[in-house]
């Protein structure tokens, strides 16, 4: 392998890394819902930490692109990332909500990074032959992330307080900085790119994702399959409260998704073949939906199935999303296919978790059942668009990917 990354080097700073985000964004909604004791103000931090990915993903995919030295780009964010969620903290309580939300915007733009922008280096980090299993690794640290983190926001807030969480929550993002400078460098020198602006890279990821009709699909559909998921994650303090007898029981609800999802992964991971992407795409806004109408019931043991279902819905959604990216994007820009599908997808969670907020504070049920509905809409996206025939030639790992 000689200088080039070590494949669990890569597992290993992926998985600090998004486990911290998965953590950060439960512990920000205790923490103001602690300080505040308002389910609006606490859903406008975690919607307003997301909302401002729209922009920063597809100017930060660009930057990582043209960058020689991908790695250090990606610990530069890292560290940002971390350095604002410290100042959310110390602005909670200190001033207008409205402003520390606006904290919050500010450390969003760097969100991409963790997500789409480290999974787009992988292919640097082995070799070819080794992607397939590679890809599967890669996309289950997100399911091992969406497992711990919520779950330690809500242990480390039942015993040191909702503060401490996001605390936590930067101790472990930064951890992930020496995987992330250890990222081999770009394959293609700077000077054998093409000399183009920022603008053009833009168009030219945009016209790589709208152009392309897999992609566009796949895209569409889980942006608004996310917005849902935004939602029900959202209510989650507020089903603790109602449903299970303490705010932070409710973050716990999610490492069941969590659990869930990764089970199915592993299935996947096991058997890449059992994976046809777009389909899979399409079926899980439908088992999402059943589980979302499942969880509006608010009965203990039924919210618990709900979770659990809900989890063999978003794993392999997750999945099939990489593999289509991994798929259909041009290698020349990877970088800002993966970060802009991601910040797309972030932007959509956050428009879900600041809908759901002022919602579920009139009506939880009415709250969830609107989260089902979004994912009936995803469904009708997935069928607005048809995938043409892929060719043999531009065929990629049928695996998951990241």
């Amino acid at each position: 392998m000689g200088k080039r990354y070590a494949l669990w080097g890569y597992v290993a700073g992926a998985a600090a890394a998004r486990t911290g985000d998965e953590m950060s964004g439960p512990a920000l909604l205790l923490a103001g819902l602690a300080v505040t004791g308002s389910a609006s103000a606490a859903s406008s931090l975690l919607a307003g930490l997301m909302i401002s990915a729209a922009i920063g993903g597809p100017v930060f995919g660009v930057v990582l692109d043209r960058s020689p030295r991908p790695g250090r780009l990606l610990a530069r964010a890292l560290i940002g990332y971390a350095a604002m969620l410290l100042v959310v903290l110390a602005a909670l309580g200190h001033g207008p909500v409205a402003g520390t939300a606006l904290i919050a915007v500010c450390a969003g733009l760097l969100g991409p990074a963790l997500s789409g922008g480290w999974t787009s280096q992988l292919p640097g980090v082995v070799a070819r032959e080794s992607l397939p299993r590679a890809n599967a690794l890669d996309a289950m640290t997100f399911n091992l992330a969406s497992l711990a983190g919520p779950a330690l926001a809500g242990i480390v807030a039942g015993l040191a307080g909702a503060s401490a969480g996001v605390i936590v929550a930067v101790a472990l993002i930064c951890l992930a900085l020496p995987s992330a400078l250890a990222l081999p460098p770009a394959r293609t020198p700077a000077q054998d790119r093409p000399a183009t602006s920022v603008a053009t890279d833009l168009a030219a990821g945009l016209r790589a994702i709208t152009g392309n009709r897999p992609l566009i699909r796949a895209t569409a559909t889980s942006v608004v399959s996310c917005a849902g998921q935004g939602m029900v994650i959202a209510c989650t303090p507020l089903i603790g409260q109602h449903s299970l007898g303490s705010a932070d029981r409710g973050a716990l609800l999610l490492s069941l998704t969590a659990a869930s999802a990764l089970a199915a992964n592993a299935v996947l991971a096991r058997h890449p073949r059992l994976l046809r992407p777009d389909t899979v795409i399409w079926c899980s806004t439908l088992v999402l939906a059943a589980a979302f109408l499942l969880a509006a019931t608010g009965r203990p043991a039924l919210l618990v199935t709900a979770m659990l279902i809900a989890g063999i819905g978003e794993g392999p959604q997750l999945t099939a999303l990489f593999a289509v990216r991994h798929r259909e994007a041009p290698s020349r820009l990877r970088g800002q296919v993966f970060t802009t599908g991601a910040s797309l997808k972030i932007t959509g969670f956050a428009i879900g978790a600041a809908t759901a907020g002022p919602l579920a504070a009139r009506s939880l049920p009415g709250a969830l059942l609107a989260a089902a509905a979004l994912q009936l809409l995803a469904a009708l996206c997935a069928t607005c668009y048809h995938p043409t025939r892929r060719r043999a030639s531009g065929r990629g790992p049928d695996g998951p990917a990241a």
